[in-house]
């Protein structure tokens, strides 16, 4: 069961994340995702068998057998085309902080519906999926942050980065995939206490 709730809450929140990488290329007058099919809520039109699947249950069996660790995933990039926005000096910008935001709004309801709530209104078992999801979604908006492409936070870093840093740019084009991935592996224990913190604040209570 543990392995169901954790795929499926995962599931749901890396699909809003695209969804809302697409709803605000929408807003801003490209179409792309909507033509292609990607401006939907349905999941099955988000999944990408590794980011979805394989990568989660690697994870999931791993902190099984460590007695720790986290399960993350991810869903296919939601294309669209920057040269449509309307917006052309932010619009990029938007759309890329789309995803992350979705993702703390959803922290932020079931966060607040923890805390608020009368305890009669949450059964223990909702408890638990309500601070799965929490977790879940804090940590794809925390990471997701990170200023390394491909990661949203690159595309916001890169609106705000004058011409002159363009040598900055090429770099982490070049070199982010390679940096993502030492900090995934050596250096994540440096965001964990980041997310634990920002639940603790949202709901009044450590993990």
């Amino acid at each position: 069961m543990d392995i169901i709730f954790s795929l499926a809450v995962l599931l749901f929140s890396v699909t809003v994340h695209e969804f809302a990488h697409g709803w605000m290329a929408y807003r801003l007058g490209d179409s792309t995702a909507k033509d292609s099919g990607r401006l939907t809520l349905n999941p099955l039109k988000h999944l990408d068998p590794i980011g979805s699947f394989i990568v989660p249950l690697i994870l999931f069996f791993i902190s099984r057998l460590s007695g720790g660790g986290f399960i993350f995933g991810w869903a296919k990039p939601v294309p669209f085309n920057p040269d449509n926005l309307r917006d052309r000096r932010w619009g990029t910008a938007k759309v890329a902080a789309a995803g992350p935001s979705a993702n703390l709004l959803i922290a932020l309801v079931f966060g607040f519906a923890l805390r608020f709530l009368p305890s009669q209104f949450i059964p223990a078992g909702l408890t638990q999926i309500f601070s799965l999801i929490i977790f879940l979604n804090l940590l794809l908006a925390i990471f997701n942050s990170i200023p390394l492409p491909p990661l949203d936070g690159s595309k916001i870093l890169f609106a705000f980065l004058p011409h002159s840093w363009r040598n900055l740019r090429i770099f982490l084009e070049r070199y982010g995939m390679f940096l993502l991935l030492f900090l995934i592996f050596f250096a994540f224990q440096w965001i964990l206490p980041l997310i634990f913190f920002i639940y603790q604040f949202i709901v009044g209570i450590s993990v």
